[in-house]
């Protein structure tokens, strides 16, 4: 597996991610995939990364996250459908802790409680429980 950062040429590719990442996860987020590429060359424009997991088949996995004075706030990350179960997420979570964010920060991730199997990886992974974030909707 190879690990590249990703440039604004990648925006579109990984729209088309992301939107699969918002339907996993029963995400309530509308946006369409044109709308997602251009939010996604905007956050490479304002400090986010994106790590690229690679093989001879493409792209298997991508993390979208942004550097802060004290911790890295891990916004996105994505397996691909077909390349779940097998162990890619946690070696591309490994390459990410132990080459490529620095070992004295803290990372943050956010789970929709709604997504028991993305609560579990993260779990898995080393995440433990901070906090949950609750609310009512007008509906």
């Amino acid at each position: 597996m190879l690990h590249r950062l990703a440039t604004p040429e990648d925006s579109n590719t990984l729209a088309e991610l992301n939107h699969q990442l918002i339907l996993d996860e029963s995400h309530r987020n509308a946006m369409t995939v044109p709308e997602l590429a251009e939010r996604m060359r905007g956050w490479l424009a304002t400090g986010y990364q994106v790590s690229i997991f690679e093989d001879d088949s493409g792209i298997l996995a991508y993390a979208l996250y942004r550097a802060n004075p004290d911790h890295i706030y891990l916004r996105q990350f994505f397996v691909q459908r077909h390349k779940r179960r097998a162990g890619i997420g946690l070696q591309c979570m490994q390459m990410l802790l132990s080459a490529i964010w620095p070992k004295d920060k803290r990372i943050v991730v956010e789970a929709l409680c709604r997504n028991p199997a993305g609560i579990a990886f993260w779990r898995k992974v080393g995440f433990t429980d901070y906090s949950l974030a609750l609310e009512i909707n007008p509906s």
